[in-house]
C-alpha cells in the first residue's frame, strides 16, 4: 500500500510485545514494507565492582531480551515474514527512538500491557517517552487485540495535529475499504455550563463544524463517515465511543511538546492509549 515503508517493533519478552509483533507482521505484509525488531537491554544500576561476577550479571540481565529476539525470529519463520533483529543496550526509550531515526523507520510498533487502572497514568513508561521524543508515528497495540482498518475512529479538535491524523485515517480507511467514526469533544468543567452557557453553545457549534469538515473530506475520498460530538473528558469520550462503535483502530494526533513536558503523563493521547480497547495509532508525520 505504501504508507509505511519501514517498521520498527520493540519487544521485551512480554505477551503484549509478542502480540504487537504479530500485528506488525500483518501491517508489514499489507503495506509491503521492511520490518526491524529490536530488544533493548537496560543498563545495570548496581555496582559491578561489588558483585565480583561482572560477566554473569550482564549475561543474566541480557538473557530475557536476547530470548525475545530469538522468539521473534522463530515467529517470523512461522509467519514467513523477513525481519532484521537488532540488540541494543542503554536507556530503552532513547535506543528505540535513535534506532528508528537511524533506520529511517516510518512507524514504531509497541505493545501495551493490561495495566491496572491506577497504573495507566503513571509517569515514566517507555511507551510514553517514545511518543514524547520521536518524530515517527507510533502504533500501540494492547494485549489480545488485533490490527484492523474496517472501522477507524479519529478525533479532531481543529488543530494542525489532528489534521495530520485525519489525513492518515482517511488514507488507511480508503486503502482497506473501511469507514470513519469522527469525534470532536467539548471538554469543560460542569460549572462552566452554568456560568457561560453561550460560550459552551459556541464550542459545541465549533465542534460540529470540525466533524462536518472531516466527514466531507472523507466522503470526497470515497470513505463513509459518521460524525459525533461528545461532552465529557476528551479521553473518556474517545474510549467510550470506540467501545460503543466497536472500532478496530483509534487514530490521534500528538501535540508537539518539548523538554520535560514530553515526559508528563495525563494528556488526552496518553490516557486514550492507557484505556483503549483496540490499537491506537499516534500520528506524528
Amino acid at each position: 500500500m505504501g504508507r509505511y515503508k519501514k517498521v520498527l517493533v520493540a519487544v521485551d519478552g512480554s505477551e503484549s510485545s509478542r502480540n504487537a509483533l504479530l500485528q506488525a507482521f500483518r501491517l508489514a505484509v499489507e503495506e509491503k514494507c521492511w520490518i526491524t525488531v529490536t530488544s533493548v537491554v537496560p543498563p545495570f544500576t548496581g555496582d559491578l565492582e561489588l558483585t565480583g561476577v561482572r560477566g554473569d550479571v550482564l549475561a543474566s540481565l541480557a538473557k530475557p531480551y536476547e530470548d525475545a529476539l530469538r522468539d521473534a525470529e522463530k515467529l517470523a519463520r512461522e509467519e514467513r515474514v523477513l525481519i532484521k533483529t537488532v540488540r541494543e543496550e542503554g536507556e530503552t526509550y532513547e535506543r528505540i527512538v535513535d534506532l528508528a531515526d537511524a533506520a529511517n523507520c516510518d512507524v514504531i510498533v509497541m505493545g501495551r500491557r493490561g495495566l491496572k487502572k491506577i497504573d495507566r497514568t503513571l509517569v515514566g513508561s517507555v511507551t510514553a517517552r517514545v511518543i514524547g521524543h520521536t518524530q515517527r508515528d507510533v502504533l500501540v497495540v494492547p494485549g489480545g487485540t488485533t490490527l484492523g482498518w474496517k472501522k477507524v475512529l479519529v478525533a479532531t479538535d481543529g488543530s494542525k495535529y489532528s489534521g495530520i491524523a485525519i489525513n492518515k485515517a482517511v488514507d488507511f480507511a480508503k486503502a482497506y475499504g473501511g469507514s470513519l467514526v469522527v469525534l470532536s469533544v467539548v471538554d469543560v468543567p460542569m460549572e462552566f455550563y452554568a456560568e457561560a452557557p453561550k460560550a459552551v453553545e459556541d464550542m459545541i457549534h465549533k465542534a460540529r463544524e470540525y466533524t462536518a469538515a472531516v466527514k466531507k473530506q472523507a466522503e470526497a475520498a470515497g470513505v463513509k463517515a459518521e460524525s459525533y460530538v461528545g461532552e465529557a473528558e476528551a479521553w473518556e469520550a474517545i474510549v467510550k465511543l470506540a467501545q460503543d462503535q466497536n472500532v478496530n483502530m483509534i487514530v490521534v494526533g500528538s501535540h508537539g511538546r518539548t523538554g520535560l513536558r514530553r515526559l508528563l503523563m495525563g494528556s488526552v493521547t496518553e490516557k486514550v492509549i492507557g484505556h483503549a480497547p483496540c490499537p491506537v495509532l499516534v500520528v506524528k508525520s
